[in-house]
């Protein structure tokens, strides 16, 4: 699991907080890997309760410099469309140099912060986007770059299922020009039916599958006996 500069510099209404703390608690509990990447932020601003990952490492942007060698990744915390987009896609390219095999890569939505860039004044949720925006900012301090929400409250303003996932296929990382043709994409929003982005040759071909669920919370229970 990898967690993205979760600090109130960038999340500064903590609308993450919840959401990064079950995440790691859900690592944790069934001993996955922690690295927490850290920026040139204040220290006291990261706000996860617990401060004990595994691995600290600095990464001023996002930059991933160090060897991913697993084929799941959890990613949590980080802005969606910088500090986020810069660490999967330098994921994504590491493993795309690698023997082909089977990758994973698990979006914890409560626990991830967005401006909300990607979405257009032309797109049919546009203005409940920005209306919510307008409403949770209203009357802030100055000083925080940009107000942010979670991607899964994000989620929750689009609500409609072929709406989301037109969102999600825009903000995923650029796999079409990482991955060659002889991987199959796919994308799955929680339990819903997996969609193909791109099929390949062969019965069983490598496959990359970028899985949007809503909390830790929802894979916990759906792991309970």
């Amino acid at each position: 699991m990898i967690v993205v500069h979760q600090s109130s510099t960038y999340d500064a209404r903590y609308s993450t907080k919840r959401g990064v703390d079950e995440a790691i608690r859900f690592a944790k509990d069934r001993k996955i890997p922690v690295i927490y990447l850290q920026d040139d932020s204040p220290e006291e601003f990261y706000f996860m309760e617990d401060c004990n990952p595994d691995y600290w490492v600095y990464s001023a942007g996002g930059e991933i410099t160090f060897d991913v060698t697993a084929s799941h990744l959890y990613i949590v915390g980080g802005h969606l469309e910088l500090c986020m987009s810069v660490a999967l896609h330098d994921v994504i390219f590491q493993w795309a140099k690698r023997p082909p095999r089977n990758y994973r890569i698990t979006y914890l939505m409560d626990a991830i912060y967005s401006n909300g860039k990607m979405i257009d004044p032309s797109d049919p949720f546009y203005h409940d986007f920005d209306h919510f925006l307008n409403i949770v900012t209203y009357g802030r301090p100055g000083g925080e770059h940009w107000p942010k929400l979670s991607l899964l409250e994000t989620m929750g303003i689009i609500r409609s299922e072929e709406h989301e996932l037109n969102y999600i296929k825009q903000i995923l990382p650029r796999w079409d020009t990482t991955f060659p043709d002889t991987f199959r994409i796919e994308v799955q929003l929680n339990r819903s039916v997996t969609k193909v982005l791109r099929a390949a040759k062969g019965w069983f071909p490598p496959t990359v599958l970028f899985h949007f669920v809503d909390s830790a919370l929802a894979l916990s229970e759906s792991q309970t006996p």
